[in-house]
């Protein structure tokens, strides 16, 4: 039997993605604080030595942990927000931040992403992964808005990060409360009047 081998290359990377998945499920779980690297390489049934190939050390493999997330993230806000796209701007916008705050009760995100992530990494470097991500949508979004008319033309960037700190600051609400889901239609509901007062018109 002609059993093809793995070059070196190929099998550097199956290694960097198990120690992510590993890192993410241990993560997600017991937060960054309370996992050691010896949890993770048994958890990702890889050596010591594979891990600190890979990466530097603990809070580098937790980098590319959150940004694993954010990618997780990002493709289904897009889904989520093309999906309702037909029915204009701010079906579209106000989809995505209702599937936000969904994906905010999900202790992957709450734990990575909105609480170790800023103190792990720092505030600026948690920005520089995270919000290219959803940044992004917000601008497509929006621009696909003003290119139907619904939207007043305006500049994106100002406007877009606007809407981000609103998105933040939301996603903490609902990942503090003590009933999540309520929280969540409290701040869809706030969503909306911001994202209707920048419709200028229906969608046709």
């Amino acid at each position: 039997m002609n059993v093809k081998r793995r070059t070196q290359a190929e099998r550097s990377a199956a290694t960097r993605v198990a120690l992510v998945d590993a890192g993410r499920r241990l993560f997600a779980a017991q937060g960054f604080a309370g996992v050691g690297t010896e949890a993770i390489v048994r958890e990702a049934s890889v050596s010591r030595g594979a891990l600190y190939h890979q990466f530097a050390d603990k809070t580098e493999l937790f980098a590319a942990v959150l940004e694993d997330v954010e990618a997780d993230v990002s493709r289904h806000l897009v889904e989520v927000a093309g999906a309702a796209a037909p029915e204009g701007f701010a079906a579209a916008m106000l989809s995505a931040v209702d599937a936000w705050l969904q994906l905010c009760e999900r202790p992957e995100v709450q734990r990575i992403v909105l609480v170790d992530g800023p103190s792990v990494l720092g505030w600026v470097r948690w920005r520089e992964i995270c919000q290219p991500h959803v940044l992004g949508l917000i601008q497509m979004v929006l621009e696909q808005g003003m290119a139907a008319g619904e939207v007043e033309r305006q500049p994106i960037v100002p406007l877009s990060h606007a809407l981000i700190a609103v998105a933040d600051e939301a996603a903490m609400y609902v990942a503090s409360a003590a009933d999540p889901g309520a929280a969540r239609a409290e701040m869809v509901a706030v969503a909306g009047v911001f994202v209707r007062a920048l419709a200028t018109r229906s969608a046709p």
